[in-house]
This record gives C-alpha cells, structure tokens and sequence, in this order.
C-alpha cells in the first residue's frame, strides 16, 4: 500500500500528498521492491491502484472533518506504513493514536525518525487479535471523549464474526460524537486472481468481512451511516472507476466507502 500511495504522490494530479510512503518503500527494499513478481504485482496494482488513492483521499477528508468537528483522539487501526499523523495538518489538540504490532511500529518509526508528526502521536504496540482496548486506555486514550476511528485495509481479512467483534469494541470505547471512517471489499473472482499469481499466502488473506450491505452493520451497532460506491466516490474526485469495481469488467465486484457517527446528546 506504502508503494501504491508513492505513485499516487507522484503524480501531476495527485489526489494527496505522502512524501513519507517512498521511504517506507526505499527502507522495505528500494527499487527492488517488486522484482519478485513484477507481472503479478503490476497485475494487483492495476486493479487496486485507483482504490487505494480515493480510499486514501477519502480517508483524509472524513478524519480531518472529524477532528475539527471537536474528535480531540483519532485511532488507526492496524496502522501500518499509515503517514497521516505526519501529513496531514491536524487541530493542534489532537492525539493520534497508532494502533500496530511492535515490529511494525518500530520499522515506521525508524524510517521517520529525522520527521516531525503534526499532532501528538502515540503509538499502542498491540495486536487486534488480544486485548487492544487496554493496550489503548494503558497508552492514554480516553473513552469519554469523542474520537475518529479509521478501519482501513483490515475488514477483508476478517470473518464476519470477527468483524462483528471488532466494531463492538470500537462502539464501547467511543462517546457521542464518534466517527468511525471504513472500507469494504468483498471478494471477487478478479482480485482472487490477481492474488494468487503473487502467492499462495496474498490469495488466502481474504475472509470476506461483514456481511451484507456495510450500512446496516454499522447501525445494528448503533452508527448512523453513510456508505457510498466506491466508483461514485471515484468520479467525485475526477478519477475512472477502480478497475476491480468496475461492473464493465469480467470478474469484478462490489465496494463502499463509509462513515458512521454516534449523536452527539441534544
């Protein structure tokens, strides 16, 4: 994804700015990166390129709204090479909260160590999989104040059970006036393909998330929603149809882009 975001930046009509995501790629293994399966991974790029960039455009805008709207904490989730907290120009007040395993963690921070974060950043080495709310609270966050939630690059490579799980858990930390910011993308026949010829493990990763419409998931857990195509999101931003999402293409299937929020009290 860090690679994806460096050819988005460098782009003439880039959506967003991430002068960090080429040194997570320069760090990972330079130039060299996709020398393993170069037709493969040019293969999955195609069909996801476009994606990650509205994605990552959307992502930018929803949280940035939030946090002016008065979420003092954002929470990434399953962070990873994620570069907001240095990239985007936050309230001063505001705490980001980094949400990784340590090895993780430790690479991103290496990588950046001469870079300033724009906000405060604090990061909470944990995994999903254990107890991440204490991990959380332990790290400072306050489940009393209202927070931005980003659930990116993660919902596909949970069961539905656990998808379930997890935002019942970001539902109990959050105050009214949460906003939670997400992605879904089922599985289809295109991106299964694209995949497997990278290999056996990419091809495995994928256990579907929540089930049905991402609307009615959130609000069975108390969220308004606003969920959205992810082609109408493209054509907002002046971009084609992600090809992977494209109804045109053999194979291809659907995917949303969503916010929910809990009211704010009268």
């Amino acid at each position: 994804m860090a690679a994806i975001r460096a050819m988005e930046d460098s782009r003439a009509d880039r959506l967003f700015r991430d002068p960090y995501a080429e040194r997570f790629v320069q760090a990972a293994g330079g130039d060299g990166y996709w020398d393993t399966a170069p037709t493969a991974w040019a293969g999955f790029v195609a069909l996801m390129g476009e994606e990650v960039a509205v994605r990552t455009r959307y992502f930018d805008e929803e949280l940035l709204r939030a946090a002016a709207d008065g979420c003092e904490q954002v929470v990434l989730l399953a962070a990873g090479m994620d570069a907001r907290a240095y990239r985007l120009s936050w309230p001063e007040y505001t705490r980001v909260f980094e949400i990784d395993v340590a090895e993780v963690l430790a690479f991103k921070s290496a990588v950046l160590k001469d870079a300033e974060p724009a906000c405060e950043r604090v990061e909470v080495a944990t995994d999903l999989r254990l107890d991440w709310p204490l991990a959380l609270r332990e790290a400072g966050f306050v489940p009393g104040v209202p927070t931005a939630w980003l659930i990116e690059g993660i919902l596909y490579a949970l069961t539905p059970e656990a998808a379930d799980g997890l935002l019942a858990r970001v539902t109990s930390l959050s105050a009214p006036g949460s906003v939670v910011a997400f992605e879904h993308v089922p599985d289809s026949p295109a991106l299964r393909a694209a995949r497997q010829a990278i290999s056996a493990e990419m091809a495995n990763i994928w256990f579907g998330g929540p089930e049905g419409e991402p609307g009615l998931w959130l609000r069975r857990h108390g969220w308004t929603s606003q969920v959205r195509d992810i082609s109408k999101v493209a054509a907002a931003y002046g971009r084609p149809v992600p090809a992977a999402f494209d109804p045109s293409r053999e194979g291809s299937g659907p995917g949303w882009l969503g916010t929910g929020r809990l009211a704010k009290p009268e």
